[in-house]
């Protein structure tokens, strides 16, 4: 066993590690992250103004024009992904090279609003198309935060600013040395998006959209490929490097705009055309956390609660239930472990590759409804089935995976406990 994990981690460990503490991922996670409040909450307003998929509330609150205010909190808050996410990748990248995040980010949002095409109504008054400014602009997003923070953090480590002298406020000459960087980026871009539009091109979203969004499209949109996801982000944590912070915040830009393509079909009373969104894979197929460990700390709570279990188990026990049903698995992870614990690694794998499988069968043939709704990671299981697809179905189907997962996970806890009596021996 102990050569078996140390060849997979000489192997995967120099991968992940490499992934695990680039720049630029990092910035990705942390910029998309700063979005969560405003995610969760235009989810939740989405759910209230559905009535929770009662129709006889929701005929009323759409009745009494209550929904219409509602919609209107979800696109303003959800719908604001995009804009946020614009600013958020620049002021991370930025910062990781110890300059000041807040100009950059002010700068790659300014950025965004120029490469954005405008319409205008018959009066002539011009507005952002909203699309763009939602999960449909994460894309571009991406890209110009990426590009912005680089460049800003270049000029400003090598001294290609305006400096102020020492007696002005620090606030007023952060401002300062931020206009030859800003101004660059924005003049930059500024040509970009003419040239576009003055040789009838498509825009930097569209472009954005079919460059990247081809590509992981590819991969986050089929069972196969989110297999493989599935299967990545288990080994990344067997080696001690949070797969999820790796793999599925590549993925999350599909993910989010599946979401709300499904968000919008959902108001209109559409079908709905994703089965894969980042609710999907959080309340699904990382029941517990990553490898579907809520298997894993029912187990050990069952193992525990016998007089003759090891002394190990009794105090884990305890430390893991709780926050597993909340979707929180580091303590489960290091503390058992199940890092580099050779005796876990097939249900790590095997559980959230199963709870995939079948969660995707279930909505596929209809069974259960695609979700539209995004109810937080921390949402306990059966909660969080029923607020992201205002379906009890759903619900069923999270029970149904977690005993799966438990009886997946039993044997091998049976045998981790053995391991620990021999060691208090």
């Amino acid at each position: 066993m102990s050569k078996k994990s140390g060849l997979i981690q000489a192997k995967l460990m120099p991968i992940a590690v490499k992934l695990g503490n680039n720049k630029f991922l990092l910035a990705i996670r942390d910029g998309i992250m700063l979005c969560m409040p405003l995610i969760i909450i235009g989810s939740l307003l989405m759910i209230v103004a559905t009535g929770f998929s009662i129709p006889a509330l929701e005929k009323w609150i759409t009745d009494a024009g209550i929904a219409d205010f509602l919609y209107k909190g979800s696109d303003s808050s959800f719908g604001l992904i995009g804009l946020v996410s614009s600013f958020g990748i620049a002021y991370s990248l930025t910062k990781q090279y110890g300059v000041d995040g807040v100009p950059s980010g002010i700068v790659s949002l300014a950025c965004f609003v120029v490469v954005t095409p405008f319409i205008k109504d018959q009066t002539g008054a011009a507005g952002i198309p909203t699309m763009y400014v939602a999960s449909a602009g994460l894309f571009v997003a991406i890209i110009l935060g990426l590009i912005n923070g680089y460049i800003y953090q270049w000029f400003i480590n090598n001294e290609i600013e305006i400096k102020m002298p020492e007696t002005v406020p620090p606030a007023v000459a952060k401002s300062f040395s931020a206009i030859i960087p800003g101004a660059v980026l924005i003049v930059s871009w500024l040509l970009v998006y003419s040239l576009l539009a003055t040789f009838k091109l498509p825009n930097m979203h569209l472009i954005a959209k079919t460059v990247l969004g081809g590509p992981l499209g590819l991969l986050g949109n089929n069972i196969i490929g989110v297999a493989i996801l599935v299967l990545c982000n288990s080994l990344f944590w067997f080696v001690g490097l949070h797969g999820g912070n790796i793999v599925n915040k590549i993925m999350e830009p599909i993910w989010l705009a599946n979401l709300g393509d499904n968000m919008d079909a959902h108001k209109l009373g559409a079908p709905l055309k994703h089965i894969f969104t980042t609710p999907f894979m959080d309340n699904f197929v990382y029941i517990g956390g990553a490898g579907a460990t809520i298997g894993l700390v029912i187990s050990l709570a069952w193992v525990a609660r016998k007089r003759s279990s090891s002394k190990r188990s009794k105090t884990l026990s305890p430390l893991t239930l709780v926050p597993g049903f909340f979707n929180i698995n580091e303590p489960t992870m290091f503390g058992v472990p199940v890092v580099l614990n050779i005796l876990l690694l097939f249900p790590l794998v095997l559980a959230p590759l199963v709870n995939l499988c079948l969660s995707y069968a279930a909505m596929a043939s209809g069974i259960v409804p695609l979700v539209y709704a995004q109810p937080g990671w921390t949402t306990p299981p059966v909660i969080s089935g029923f607020l992201a697809t205002g379906s009890i179905n759903a619900a069923i189907l999270q029970v149904i995976l977690i005993i799966l997962d438990v009886l997946l996970y039993l044997p091998f806890i049976m045998n981790v406990e053995k391991r620990f009596k021999e060691e208090e021996m």
